[in-house]
Formats: C-alpha cells, sequence, structure tokens
C-alpha cells in the first residue's frame, strides 16, 4: 500500500528569509492589517476584520498546469473534448461560455455555469445503470440523462448503452463508453443546463476575503468564480486549493504562526468520527465509490479490507478522469473492482511517468499534529483531505480543505444579508 504518514523532522524552528510569492505578498497584507486591530479582539475577531478589509481582486490569478490562466470551455465543446481539457490543464472544473451568446452579453447571459468531472461522473454512473422498468429510457425521455446530472436541458436521441450495472462493470465497459456516439456526441451544453445556483454563484472584484472564506467553507463552495463586470468575463476562480496553498506560504508570518500553530485537537478537528467517515471495501466496483461520493457530496473516500477494516488506499472525485482518459487499462479485469482500479491506476501513472498526485496512497496524521503542517502537507502533496489515525493505525477520522477554511474564520450575524437573493433554485436543504 502506498501510504505517506505526516512526521516532524525537526523540533527546531528555522527562520528564513522573508517568501517572495504572490501569496506570501498578500500575507503580508494581513500581517500589516493584524498589527493594527483592537488588542481586545480575539484571534479569530481579528482575522475575520483583516480578511474583510481585503477585495477578492487581490487574491493571485488562477493558472492551470501548462501556465494558462482561467480555462473555459465551448457550451458546443463533447463530453470526450471536455474531459480532455480538464484532464489536460489537471484541473477539476472550468467555466461554460454559451456559444450563442451576443458579443455585448453581460457575464450571466456569457456562461452556462460550470462543467466538472463531479458532474461527468453522474452521467457516467447514469450510463452505468439499466433503464428503470417504470420510466424507460428512450429517446422521447432523453431528460433521463440530463435528470441524472442536477436536472439539465433536454437532450435529444439519447439512448442507454445497455443494461450493464455498476456492480458487474467490465474491464471493457469505459472504452465501450469512451468509444461510443453517446460520449463523442453529447455536448457539454447537453448536461449543464441547471444547477444549484443559476447558472453559478459568482463575486465580484471588490467583494472581500471573507465572503470567499465563508463560501468555500461554511457553503461549501469547491471554487469560486470572480467577475470582471465591466468586461462581463471570469477574471480569477478561487478554488480550496488554492486558499490552503496561500496559507501554507505564509509560514513565520504572526498572524498565521499564532492560528497554525495549534494542535487538531484544540480546535476540534477531525469534525468527523470514526463511525462517520465514509468508506468503501476494496473489493467493492469503483463506481460504488464514486457513487458514494456522489450521494455523500464528498470529494474522496478510503479503500479499507473487508476482514479488518484497515484502510488500504484511498480514491478522491478527481479520479474519475482515469476511467475516461485511460480506459483501454482495465482490459485484464473481469471487473473493475476499487482494489484493481488503484493498482491500474498506479501502473499507468507509473508506466507514463506522470507527475500527478498519489493516487491510491494514504496521507495520514494524528491529532497531536498542528493545523500549519497539515497545510504543508496538504499543499505539498496536492490532495484535498488527510487521514488521522491513532498511534496503533487506527483511522479517527479525516480533515478537508473546506474544514480547515471553516476553522480560520467565523460568519457574523447577518453578515450575508440579501447577497443570496434572486440566486435560484436553491433546493431543500441544498450544500453548495
Amino acid at each position: 500500500m502506498a501510504s505517506k504518514r505526516l512526521v516532524r523532522e525537526s523540533s527546531v524552528v528555522v527562520e528564513e528569509e522573508s517568501p517572495r510569492s504572490p501569496e506570501a505578498k498578500l500575507g503580508m497584507k494581513v500581517e500589516d492589517l493584524w498589527d493594527v486591530q483592537e488588542p481586545e479582539l480575539s484571534p479569530t475577531e481579528k482575522l475575520n476584520a483583516c480578511f474583510e478589509s481585503i477585495p477578492v481582486s487581490a487574491f493571485p490569478p488562477a493558472t492551470s498546469s501548462q501556465g494558462h490562466a482561467v480555462i473555459e470551455i465551448r457550451s458546443d465543446t463533447s463530453l470526450a473534448d471536455a474531459v480532455k481539457i480538464l484532464a489536460e490543464h489537471r484541473i477539476l472544473s472550468a467555466p461554460v461560455v454559451d456559444v450563442d451568446a451576443p458579443e455585448d452579453a453581460t457575464w450571466l447571459d456569457r456562461y452556462l455555469g460550470i462543467v466538472e468531472f463531479a458532474g461527468i461522473v453522474v452521467w457516467i454512473l447514469h450510463q452505468s445503470e439499466p433503464p428503470s422498468p417504470r420510466s424507460p429510457l428512450t429517446p422521447s425521455s432523453g431528460a433521463a440523462v440530463a435528470l441524472a446530472v442536477n436536472g439539465v436541458t433536454k437532450v435529444a436521441g439519447i439512448e442507454t448503452l445497455g443494461p450493464e450495472h455498476a456492480s458487474t462493470t467490465s474491464g471493457n465497459f469505459f472504452e465501450a463508453l469512451t468509444s461510443s456516439d453517446i460520449y463523442k456526441n453529447t455536448m457539454v451544453r447537453d448536461i449543464a443546463g441547471s444547477f444549484r445556483w443559476a447558472p453559478f454563484l459568482a463575486l465580484q472584484k471588490s467583494n472581500s476575503f471573507l465572503t470567499m472564506l465563508l463560501l468555500l467553507s461554511k457553503y461549501r463552495m469547491k471554487s469560486i468564480p470572480v467577475v470582471d463586470l465591466g468586461e462581463g468575463t471570469i477574471d480569477n476562480i478561487v478554488t480550496q486549493s488554492a486558499v490552503i496553498h496561500m496559507l501554507a506560504e505564509c509560514a513565520g508570518l504572526h498572524w498565521f504562526e499564532s492560528w497554525g500553530t495549534k494542535m487538531l485537537s484544540e480546535i476540534d478537528l477531525p469534525l468527523m468520527s470514526p463511525n462517520q467517515v465514509v468508506k468503501v471495501l476494496e473489493e467493492e466496483p469503483v463506481l460504488q465509490a464514486f457513487k458514494l461520493m456522489r450521494k455523500r457530496r464528498i470529494g474522496g473516500v478510503p479503500v479499507v479490507e473487508s476482514g479488518t477494516g484497515k484502510a488500504v488506499g484511498n480514491i478522491s472525485l478527481r479520479d474519475v478522469q482515469f476511467l475516461l482518459t485511460a480506459p483501454e487499462i482495465y482490459h485484464d479485469y473481469r471487473s473493475i473492482t476499487a482494489k484493481n482500479f488503484l493498482t491500474a491506476v498506479r501502473g499507468y501513472l507509473k508506466n507514463h511517468e506522470e507527475n500527478l498526485p498519489i493516487l491510491g496512497g494514504m496521507v495520514t496524521c494524528t491529532r497531536d499534529h498542528t493545523i500549519k503542517e497539515v497545510i504543508q502537507k496538504l499543499d505539498s502533496e496536492k490532495i484535498h483531505r488527510i487521514y488521522v489515525v491513532d498511534a496503533a493505525g487506527n483511522l479517527e477520522g479525516v480533515i478537508t480543505l473546506r474544514d480547515i477554511i471553516s476553522r480560520l474564520v467565523h460568519e457574523p450575524r447577518g453578515y450575508f444579508g440579501d447577497f443570496f437573493d434572486g440566486i435560484l433554485p436553491m433546493p431543500p436543504n441544498s450544500r453548495v
């Protein structure tokens, strides 16, 4: 099993020269504001005040793995090509530009929303299930595919690939899927017509850092577009990962150290108890792992042995790309179990010398590690969660990027006011 455990290399703190990254410079702005806050304020109140004083336009611009700024996908792009774009740039989502929008369109009319691996996963899951006897999937009921993606616009002429259920998905299922006309001809706009936000929630450049951090934590958004109202375009996309990277770059600054040197147990992390951690058995179909992520709205699950319950790996939502971009690697398997999936993809990455975050590896820490140590590990490994274990290696919980950001700031009473007014539809018990 590929696993890593967070350890302290030394108890000695070495003073380093002030970093010069854009994120570190931003941290120094927070430092300047921190120093002038009223002394009677609590550390959290001070941070709230600091972040409320900084506009979101100050956040460093997003760049993909190839150095590009915001990556956009045209609404007439096929799912197959959309997957390629997301995978090539190593991003999980991208805004969809409506090719039919007029040149002078506002940003609301220019963008249909966000296409992400998660949405495509749901579409894939629907293809792996047999049609319901009560509502057979036919061209006339093409909304069945769309509805699997949280309710989208009508898709004409789409039929199911066959009766294969996720529990019996064979090794060649995804190769057949990715070579099918459905996958090649279904356009992004066909699965992206309706979102929990309509079309999606974005920030103006003048909105504050505090607003952004609250949306990324309490309101469960994984990424937030920042729009330029004058140009009607998306100027930046801020992700949870980008915020964690910024925090990692702020190590050594007083405001960060006063918070970051606290142990996890001091700030009530992890939030989940061991019996609340969603798991998948290693012999279960890999699609079951993605089904669980979809149902529980989480970004990853540990893979455990059925007999011992010991965690032997991890599958995250971004790993679904390997079902779509390298479907040929499962040829030798009668079924694609969680264990077979991890084995096949690890071999693929090794053969292609891909420098990607650990696939299937368990990165762990203990409750006596500090928030700073966890942030630095999450940032250096480019992962979205770290598992908390006891001295014997038993799983005690999981900490996500959102959990960390939620411990940095708090929402003042009545803070958002009418901020969400007019952002519809918003389903009951919505989790952004």
